[in-house]
């Protein structure tokens, strides 16, 4: 039986008592102040400048997205021998016109509506106290009684009370209102936006007609090499037709959102149902908070229509449901996995976008951020961007 001797027992030993070192697990990445500075500094002055000439940036963002949804119309329509000019003007005049036409054809139903939501409002209200078996709370009944103790005192014609000596008595009058004032102002209102819209479809119609002008100056402008060029067209047009693909499926999926809707509280028995079908279709182009904001109005006005809190909610549910299936199941299989966003980016470019221009955000930024992500696919230095931007 062979032993082992006892120097190797001991180098043995020796080596088994030694643990084992920890892996160091710390990342070390090098980080230039002055350039993540300047970055910041960037980021913060395009931010002022957006919000300080939103009146500029929003007419162009809207003229742009326009133009690159009817980009494909007009070129079928230049395909019939017809100059883009005047294809550009019939389809805009078009557009203009039918949208004038459904407007003045639905703005009796329109203001019907507009003028029950009040009552509604109440009797929601009041349904709600009804079905907890709750009566008036005390607060209310404490304001009640206030209102008629000074009514009562009112009529009695009580005198006021005399002031201390020494005060001086002060009455505060109520400014009367001046009607002139409101109707300037919302006549103004009216003029600015009639000057907006004509903005937008001016700038819309020239974008329309120069077509490929600018993809052919980009062309010149990245360098005299055939290689170059041909990078430089193959990632624009991969750019365009990502845009105008997710802009047709908008523009496509808020007209059948819009469509099954109006069928729907038509099969129900809604009244105004082609308000709220254009109602849905136009929230639609906004994320999450559209859809919620049909669903409340639709419940609220099913309780005043028929009543019942349990028809409120089956046409709220059905709103909900046709919205639920378009955001969930048809608009991502359309879009296609490369052009799709993370949920968490479309709910931040929302708030953000929202802040920064308002009700126009809510509507553009889901584009921008579209159009901000393509360019960062196609970009070898912003795809870290994209790939962030992404699912």
């Amino acid at each position: 039986m062979n032993r082992i001797p006892r120097s190797e027992q001991k180098t043995s030993e020796a080596d088994n008592s030694e643990t084992p070192k920890p892996v160091s697990l710390v990342m070390r990445a090098p980080i230039n102040v002055r350039s993540l500075s300047l970055i910041l500094l960037t980021v913060l002055a395009v931010i002022f400048a957006l919000h300080w000439a939103k009146a500029v940036f929003i007419p162009l963002m809207l003229g742009v997205m326009i133009s690159y949804a009817l980009s494909p119309l007009v070129a079928l329509i230049q395909k019939w021998h017809i100059p883009r000019a005047i294809g550009a003007g019939m389809l805009l005049l078009g557009i203009v016109g039918g949208a004038g036409y459904l407007v003045y054809s639905l703005s009796d139903d329109a203001a019907e509506l507009i003028e029950t939501l009040p009552e509604a409002a109440q009797k929601f209200r009041k349904t709600l106290r009804a079905e907890r078996g709750r009566s008036e709370g005390t607060m209310e009944k404490v304001q009640k009684a206030a209102t008629q103790i000074e009514r009562v005192a009112s009529e009695t014609g009580a005198p006021a009370p005399v002031a201390p000596s020494g005060v001086t008595r002060v009455q505060i009058e109520k400014p009367k209102i001046n009607v002139k004032d409101y109707l300037l102002i919302g006549t103004l209102g009216v003029f600015g936006a009639a000057a907006q819209t004509g903005i937008v479809l001016f700038l819309a119609y020239f974008l329309l007609v120069s077509g490929d002008t600018f993809r052919r100056k980009l062309l010149r402008i990245t360098g005299p090499t055939l290689s170059k060029k041909k990078i430089t067209l193959h990632v624009l047009d991969d750019i365009n037709g990502q845009i105008q693909r997710y802009l047709l499926v908008q523009i496509f999926t808020s007209l059948l959102v819009g469509v099954v809707t109006w069928l729907a509280f038509l099969w129900i028995g809604l009244e105004h149902a082609a308000i709220w079908g254009i109602v849905a279709g136009v929230f639609n182009t906004i994320p999450y908070l559209g859809p919620v904001v049909v669903t409340g109005g639709t419940a609220l006005v099913a309780l005043l229509q028929f009543g019942t809190i349990n028809m409120a909610l089956v046409v709220g549910g059905i709103s909900l449901v046709i919205t639920s299936l378009e955001g969930y199941l048809l608009t991502p299989w359309l879009t296609g996995r490369a052009s799709r966003m993370s949920a968490v980016v479309v709910f931040v470019s929302v708030l953000f976008w929202g802040w920064l221009w308002g009700v126009w955000g809510l509507l553009l930024g889901v584009p921008i951020m579209m159009i901000i992500k393509a360019v960062c696919d196609r970009v070898d230095d912003l795809k870290p961007i994209g790939e962030l931007l992404g699912e």
